[in-house]
């Protein structure tokens, strides 16, 4: 307010001094004029300062109003302010008194509860004892007996879920194996050679036998030293049984006494020649299958020693079933089994090949064929995940790589084919009464058979003591146990039969 009548009185005191200057200019240039119009000029002074007095002080009133409205709007919001806060002052007084009253109310139902549930711990109490006294058991007694009964409600329901959840998986990974499977077998087709430990060389007449003894037995001493092979002279007509568990000694005397045969010239000089030429043909022999075995594999950067006792399974039988053959046959199935799932083809190729390749120097050498091929494959710089194959396709160690997997399938694969294994009377006689005694081992059984040269076993349980999951659990049981405990060539099936006879007879 005082900054608006300050600026007004200026804006007239600047109209005034203007005012004054020009009068006093035109007093000064007009000396001439008359004392009348030096009135006439101060009464128009006059008017124009009442004019500019009246202007200020109606400015000045306005100004005024104006405040005084400002203060009475501001007064009249802080009046509706202030009666709001009031109203919710008094409305929190109201909720406080309400929890107050509840609180009380809360306090008396808590004293309430207590005692309420002293006299449930009362009736509790009596009535326990009551159905102590009634049923004869204990509390802890009738709390392990309704255990027990759940948890035995419980492993129902487990192995119903179980059973429904590995049929669905068994049969989506049936059908998936079955085609892969399939498919690779059609794939990969190798010849069965069923040998034994003996080999005949036909002779052109029974009077080269004499030849062959030699004069007090000197031939026939001499070769079967030189060969370690024993020579069988008998009464077969024209022919000479070696007979060595050493498939290259054998071989080599083989070769040796056919060109003796064909040379005539029979005596111990020539002998020592022939057999150690033989020697030698048969060295290049191994060396050239296990050039050829590696090449067919498609298995290259293999050291010069483990092409050898490549080679040397050409000539080593297990089960009558070739080695080296079926070394290869396992390398291509496992090969195009990691191509079917997407695992690495070379390693599987190289694993399978080399998996028998501890056979080569089992019969000369302490330790099994699994951890010789882990030495020799050790030793001549092969991977670990080949060793580890190596290693894990017969169990000796868990398989943790998808490549081990597939090698040890691929040689059940192979040793399961139709004429692969040829397996003596007392072995097979030997694993049905293994299968047969596994089986036996478990309560409840009446009858066992195995059947179908030992791929599957009939189980025949009673009755009363299964019902049908524990019918369930008991192939999964025995299956189980089998694969723990036996080794053989593909898969046993287990088939648990469980018949409920009822007889009425009629009078």
């Amino acid at each position: 307010m005082n900054s608006a009548l300050l600026t007004v009185a200026i804006i007239v005191s600047v109209i005034l001094a203007a005012v004054i200057a020009v009068q006093r200019v035109k007093y000064k240039n007009l000396v001439a004029q008359t004392e009348q119009s030096m009135k006439d000029l101060a009464e128009k002074e006059a008017i124009l300062q009442k004019e500019a007095m009246i202007k200020a002080k109606e400015a000045l009133q306005r100004d005024r109003e104006q405040l005084n409205n400002d203060e009475r709007e501001r007064r009249r919001e802080f009046q509706q302010i202030e009666n709001k806060l009031s109203k919710r002052e008094d409305q929190i007084e109201d909720k406080m008194q309400e929890l107050t009253d509840k609180e009380v109310s809360l306090d008396k139902m808590k004293d309430q509860l207590i005692e309420k549930e002293d006299l449930l711990d009362e009736i509790m109490g009596k009535t326990t004892a009551e159905l102590e006294r009634i049923s004869g058991m204990s509390t802890e007694e009738a709390k392990r007996t309704l255990m027990e009964q759940l948890k035995s409600d419980l492993a129902q329901e487990q192995l119903q879920l179980i059973r429904e959840n590995e049929a669905k998986i068994r049969e989506a990974a049936l059908e998936k194996s079955k085609e892969i499977l399939s498919t690779t077998m059609q794939r990969c087709m190798m010849e069965q050679v069923v040998e034994s430990t003996v080999s005949v060389v036909s002779l052109p007449n029974d009077e080269m036998k004499g030849r062959i003894i030699g004069r007090e037995g000197r031939n026939i001493r001499t070769l079967e030293t030189l060969t370690g092979v024993d020579l069988i002279i008998d009464d077969t007509p024209e022919a000479v049984v070696l007979s060595g568990f050493d498939p290259v000694r054998r071989e080599i005397a083989k070769i040796a006494l056919e060109k003796l045969i064909q040379d005539g010239r029979i005596h111990p000089v020539r002998i020592e020649e022939t057999v150690e030429k033989s020697r030698e043909e048969v060295e290049q022999k191994i060396m050239q299958e296990g050039e050829n075995a590696a090449v067919d594999m498609g298995v290259m950067g293999l050291n010069k020693e483990l092409i050898k006792n490549l080679g040397r399974l050409y000539y080593r039988t297990s089960y009558g079933q070739n080695v080296l053959k079926h070394s290869l046959e396992v390398g291509h199935i496992a090969g195009m089994l990691a191509a079917e799932l997407g695992a690495n083809v070379n390693v599987a190729k190289r694993a399978g090949l080399l998996h028998d390749i501890g056979k080569a120097v089992d019969q000369t050498q302490e330790g099994t064929h699994i951890q010789l091929g882990v030495e020799l494959a050790s030793r001549y710089g092969e991977k670990q995940e080949v060793i580890h194959a190596i290693e894990a396709h017969h169990d000796d160690v868990t398989a943790n790589t998808i490549e081990a997997v597939l090698v040890k399938l691929a040689d059940a694969i192979s040793a399961g084919r139709p004429g692969a294994r040829r397996d003596t009377l007392e072995i097979y006689i030997k694993r049905l009464q293994k299968i047969e005694e596994i089986v036996n081992s478990y309560e409840g059984i009446k009858q066992s058979f195995a059947v179908q040269a030992g791929r599957e076993v009939r189980v025949i349980v009673q009755s009363e003591m299964f019902d049908d999951l524990a019918s369930q659990k008991l192939a999964r049981d025995i299956a189980k146990k089998i694969e723990d405990e036996l080794d053989y060539p593909g898969q046993i099936k287990v088939t648990v039969v469980r018949e409920f006879r009822t007889t009425e007879i009629a009078k």
